[in-house]
């Protein structure tokens, strides 16, 4: 096994396909972040509560008209229901009603015009509610002079506490990832993460309830927006350019995306692009289309499912920004009830991007609950951008448009939702009873054949995951772990002597899934399994090795005794002599049982002097010639098999040749041992031969070690038995 070179991350959006030693967790990364945020959110709480307000409901009536609806002082108890129509402050300006009646952020008023004169006129209530009392005008003529007061925690609304949880999300899932692996695509990460949030943050200041914003985040709130999607756009881009997706020419296409942005960016600034949001809009719409063009493009040249993955995350966006755009420019043709929706629908859009953001770097890693959630701000989103289609674009009734508008967006919901599920992280749909099927099969062929684990168990894993490319690398791994965002995934072997050894497996699915939690325990389970199978057949090997210890030393003490007392009992000479060659052939065998292995080398000195003896006692020449490639471990079975066979074909040379000349020669080359026995015996037409108990004995115990063997003539004269046994050093059990 071979490391493979670039051991950098493995981890969130690092490139790497392996990573370094396992990094020990901890918190100290996050705490320090949590107390930032809070430091840094408390000093933003501050000024918007100090920013000074009038504590009153407002809604738009049919009329596009600000409608009083409930307030707290007892001076404006008495309007309630009535429509705002000027505010007057302490210096004696005016701020019309209806300029501060457009619900929302300036960002998302399509006309120039309406978007400067809405902008203008929260400037100047921002002014003039700092600079003390004022009085409000209603359409019925009574005025109520008003005293301002800080807004206080409790006036800041509950949308600015969701998009502020929104924005710790992103700075935590930002910093953490940062944190385990710096590099410039988490680094890139984390900017993108930055900014998105404070664009939350700044909707959510935005969207707090009455009259009355802090006076720098009006004068600035448009500029800011512009800026930081402008930002967004260009990060998104620049991300789909570095690994682990693979583009062509990379930093050309960064460095377009930044130019451009900047460019229309300083246009903008300076007023020469009009109408602004169309352009805005247009830049957003292009970069999610370069993005989707890369990451396309990314695939294509290489099958990494991280990069299909992000294709749809992208796509996800992308469309539902396009609806979102096409909804707000109808809706500003429309009546106050679309404006109301109009200015739902762009927070739900952010905050789906911002899941979306949180769902890239852990979405192998990511819970079902996670993903839904991502999916449910999405189907918000479109839901709110169709009901807002309806009623501007195509006048449906609002009491109808918006359960029309939930009806389609939960069937686009079933329709779409395995694009980010199924192909995402989860293990792929085999069904209970098929991934049974398989694992049985698998773990039982090693059960079977357990000295063949090292080629079994990858072709499990081929057949579970069907990845794209299988290796074997040197890399320490204790339990499967998802590496380089779900691209790939590491499994320890089975063998306990071979910790420092695994298996990598790249591109699940052919491609077109990531690794995902489920798959590493997935192949913690095979590998624990195949464990099981190895440690029971060492255990019955254990008790095998026992047992024939038992039965030698049986031998040696019972039989053994019994034929010495027999030879010094022997009536002759040639039966004492019998009984000692019996007796050395009885040490030979305890001998061979009592040993769990043997060496070929070994074994083949003790065959060599074992037939020398016999065919000299037979007066017959011997000639021993045995060439190894390697020396090699035979098991028991193999040891046992191989002595029985020459000794069965060297007795009959002894008992039916009248030879007076046996030539023994052998090789091993590659594992595969070949034996030729030759004798110039009296032996013709082998093929004639009725094999009784002796040479079939000699074929079923060559056939149980996986070979053959084969008797012919000899030429001048005589036999040759031929054996050969391919794998010899693979079959040990």
């Amino acid at each position: 096994m071979t490391p493979r070179p670039d051991p950098s991350a493995g981890a969130g959006l690092g490139a790497g396909t392996l990573p370094g030693p396992p990094r020990r967790r901890s918190l100290r990364p996050q705490a320090a972040v949590v107390a930032l945020a809070v430091v840094l959110l408390a000093a933003l709480l501050r000024p918007l509560a100090a920013t000074p307000a009038i504590d009153a409901v407002w809604r738009l009536d049919p009329r596009g008209a600000l409608e009083l609806v409930a307030s707290p002082l007892p001076a404006l108890q008495p309007m309630v229901g009535q429509t705002l129509q000027r505010i007057v402050a302490a210096d004696g300006r005016v701020i019309e009603g209806a300029a501060l009646a457009a619900p929302g952020a300036p960002r998302w008023t399509v006309d120039d015009a309406r978007s400067a004169s809405q902008a203008a006129a929260r400037q100047a209530l921002a002014q003039a509610l700092a600079g003390g009392p004022v009085a409000l005008q209603f359409d019925d003529g009574g005025s109520v002079a008003v005293q301002p007061r800080p807004r206080g925690l409790g006036g800041i609304g509950a949308l600015f506490w969701l998009m502020a949880a929104a924005w710790l999300s992103l700075l935590l899932a930002g910093t953490t990832l940062y944190a385990r692996r710096p590099g410039w695509r988490n680094g890139l990460y984390l900017a993108l993460a930055l900014a998105l949030g404070a664009k939350l943050l700044l909707i959510g200041a935005e969207s707090m309830p009455g009259l009355g914003l802090p006076a720098g985040i009006v004068a600035h709130g448009l500029p800011g927006h512009i800026v930081l999607d402008l930002v967004c756009t260009a990060l998104a881009v620049h991300l789909s350019t570095l690994p682990p997706l693979r583009v062509p020419h990379p930093r050309a296409a960064a460095a377009a995306a930044w130019s451009l942005a900047a460019l229309l960016a300083a246009a903008l600034a300076a007023g020469a692009l009009r109408p602004a949001w169309w352009w805005l809009q247009a830049a957003m719409l292009a970069g999610a289309g370069a993005a989707l063009l890369l990451t396309g493009w990314s695939y294509r040249i290489e099958p990494n499912p991280f990069a299909l993955v992000s294709r749809r995350i992208t796509l996800a966006a992308a469309g539902s920004l396009a609806l979102l755009t096409v909804a707000a420019a109808a809706a500003g043709r429309a009546g106050a009830r679309a404006h109301e929706v109009a200015s739902i629908a762009p927070m739900a859009w952010y905050l789906f991007f911002a899941c979306l953001l949180l769902l890239l770097p852990f979405v192998s890693r990511a819970g079902m609950l996670m993903r839904e959630v991502a999916i449910f701000a999405g189907i918000s989103t479109v839901a709110l951008s169709l009901d807002l289609l309806f009623v501007s674009a195509f006048g449906v009734d609002p009491a109808a448009s918006p359960a029309l508008a939930i009806l389609l967006a939960l069937l686009l919901y079933g329709l779409t939702r395995g694009l980010l599920l199924d192909a995402a992280a989860e293990h792929q749909a085999l069904g209970a009873g098929r991934l049974f099927e398989r694992l049985y099969r698998g773990v039982r062929s090693v059960e079977q054949r357990p000295q063949d684990w090292p080629t079994l168990v990858p072709a499990l894993l081929r057949e579970l995951f069907d990845p794209l490319e299988l290796e074997a690398v040197t890399q320490p791994a204790e339990h499967a772990r998802v590496l380089a965002a779900g691209a790939a995934l590491l499994v320890p072997t089975p063998a306990a002597g071979e910790a420092g050894t695994a298996w990598l497996l790249r591109f699940s699915g052919r491609g077109r899934r990531l690794f995902g939690l489920d798959d590493a325990r997935l192949a913690d389970g095979v590998v624990e399994q195949v464990r099981r199978a190895l440690a029971q057949d060492h255990a019955v090997e254990r008790g095998r090795s026992e047992e024939r210890a038992r039965i030698a030393q049986d031998l040696h003490d019972d039989i053994g005794a019994r034929l010495l007392t027999l030879m010094y009992r022997a009536p002759s000479t040639e039966i004492e002599d019998y009984i000692r060659h019996t007796l050395k052939d009885l040490k030979t065998l305890t001998r061979g049982l009592a040993a769990s292995e043997h060496r070929l080398s070994h074994a083949a000195a003790e065959w060599k002097a074992d037939i020398a003896q016999r065919l000299g006692a037979a007066q017959i020449e011997l000639e021993w010639s045995l060439q190894l490639d390697r020396d090699l471990e035979l098991g028991v079975v193999q040891w046992s098999a191989l002595t029985r066979v020459l000794r069965e074909l060297v007795s009959n040379v002894i008992q039916h040749s009248a030879a007076t000349h046996v030539a023994i020669t052998g090789s091993v080359e590659s594992g595969s041992l070949r034996l030729a026995i030759a004798d110039d015996g009296i032996g013709r037409d082998p093929q004639a031969w009725a094999h009784g108990l002796g040479l079939g004995g000699v074929r079923k115990r060559v056939k149980q070690l996986g070979g053959d063997v084969q008797w012919a003539p000899n030429d001048p004269a005589g036999i040759v038995c031929t054996v050969r046994v391919p794998r010899l050093g693979e079959h040990r059990h």
